[in-house]
């Protein structure tokens, strides 16, 4: 039996009525969960069937976020993307490049019907695991800095919580996203924040002191490297010093016949 089936739905922009694809919760098999909160999947790929799309107006969004439209919104889909829109033929099953091309389409609306920062964010986010499953470093960390840039936005400026996300939860993830973009003293600063306030979750402040931790043992490393790189340019310094002066002591040996 497939694990993929269709949902009926309407869109809330055109009223064109379309079949959504997604996958029966029987058939999430769960391998593990990065520290950003992405979840791999050992078979089929939910996150593949995340994005909802109207094929007659183009009209695309997280299917968390598909009914979620006002009315100014509409008209902006109406002005700016339906006139522009080719419909799309999709196979029966998803890819990760497929599913790049969808988060894409939704990002693209989100933009231009203005949406909220969180939902700019939340969708750059799933477009940086989805390139993290290409090993595609250089797009991931692209995406992951948008989002991180969305979600600082919108932790100061939405209500929470956001995607099920409460505050101390928001508060980690900018957190994780700055330490996986280099940013360590930032990164460092929010897991200090994590820690220490009143009310977080037992289990996300032991999340927070093992990235802290992980940053102070990558620093530490680095400065043993670049240690050991210093000893080592003035050891061959020295060496060269002394290969110098053995030559010299050679070439005046020869001339005296010593």
């Amino acid at each position: 039996m497939s694990p993929i089936y269709n949902r009926e739905i309407t869109c809330p922009v055109c009223s064109n009525q379309f079949k959504a694809k997604a996958i029966k919760s029987s058939h999430y098999r769960v391998g593990k969960k990065d520290t950003d909160f992405f979840i791999r999947y050992l078979s089929v790929n939910p996150y593949f069937y995340d994005v909802w799309l109207c094929n007659q107006c183009g009209y695309a969004a997280l299917k968390s976020d598909f009914e979620k439209i006002r009315d100014f919104q509409i008209k902006l889909i109406e002005e700016k993307i339906k006139p522009r829109w080719h419909g799309r033929i999709y196979p029966e099953s998803y890819d990760v490049n497929i599913a790049i091309e969808r988060y894409k389409l939704a990002l693209l609306n989100y933009t231009i019907m203005e949406a909220k920062s969180s939902k700019k964010a939340m969708t750059c986010l799933k477009l940086a695991w989805m390139y993290r499953l290409l090993e595609d470093i250089n797009n991931e960390l692209l995406f992951l800095k948008e989002s991180l840039e969305g979600f600082n936005d919108a932790y100061y400026n939405e209500s929470l919580p956001i995607y099920g996300m409460n505050k101390y939860t928001i508060m980690y993830l900018i957190g994780e996203l700055n330490r996986r973009i280099g940013i360590n003293d930032k990164a460092l600063l929010w897991f200090g924040q994590v820690i220490t306030l009143p009310g977080t979750p037992p289990k996300l402040k032991d999340l927070a002191r093992d990235q802290k931790d992980l940053i102070k043992e990558e620093e530490k490393l680095k400065e043993e490297e670049n240690s050991s790189a210093t000893i080592d340019s003035s050891n061959s310094s020295e060496a060269t010093k002394t290969s110098a002066k053995n030559t010299k002591r050679g070439f005046f040996s020869k001339l005296f016949g010593k």
